[in-house]
Parts: C-alpha cells; sequence; structure tokens
C-alpha cells in the first residue's frame, strides 16, 4: 500500500488554498493598515484643528512627527516589496 497519494490527498483536504487562516499575516496586515490610517486621521484632525485656531501647538507637532514616521515606514514596507518582486523576476526560469 502506497502512502503517497492518500497523505496528499488529506494534506489537501486539510488545508484550504483559498481560504486564508484566521489571525494569520493578512490579520496583521489588515491591523496595521487600520493603524496607519488612525494616525494619519489623527494628524489631519489636528492639522484642522490648529487651522482653525482651536488646537494646541504641541499636540500638532506630535500628531505630525507620527504621521511623518507612519509615512516613512509604509514608504520602506513599499519598496522591500518591490525589491522583493523585482528581484523574482531577475529569476532565471
Amino acid at each position: 500500500m502506497e502512502l503517497g497519494p492518500l497523505v496528499s490527498r488529506h494534506y489537501a483536504a486539510s488545508k484550504s488554498a483559498t481560504t486564508p487562516e484566521p489571525g494569520g499575516d493578512g490579520a496583521a496586515l489588515a491591523a496595521a493598515a487600520r493603524n496607519f490610517a488612525a494616525t494619519m486621521a489623527r494628524g489631519e484632525g489636528a492639522a484642522m484643528a490648529a487651522m482653525q485656531g482651536g488646537g494646541d501647538p504641541h499636540a500638532l507637532v506630535q500628531s505630525l512627527a507620527q504621521a511623518e514616521l507612519a509615512v516613512e515606514t509604509v514608504t520602506t514596507l513599499r519598496n522591500k516589496v518591490v525589491e522583493a518582486y523585482q528581484e523574482i523576476l531577475r529569476m532565471p526560469v
């Protein structure tokens, strides 16, 4: 009796290729995207309040610094993804 086909069928049945695992990398990426959007919204809100004359200057500077750091982080991550994609394209087939 050969176990190869039996093991591969059992493995294929237990791991769905189309459904992501809950709590996997997708959830972490979604949480990071929500964090980024919230940081940008706080910075925008502080800037709007400062332009209307009702904002705290210290809170404005702090929010803008956090927004700048978030943008730099996302830009660095994007650059790494692009570099990895380009490296894959350069691989010989």
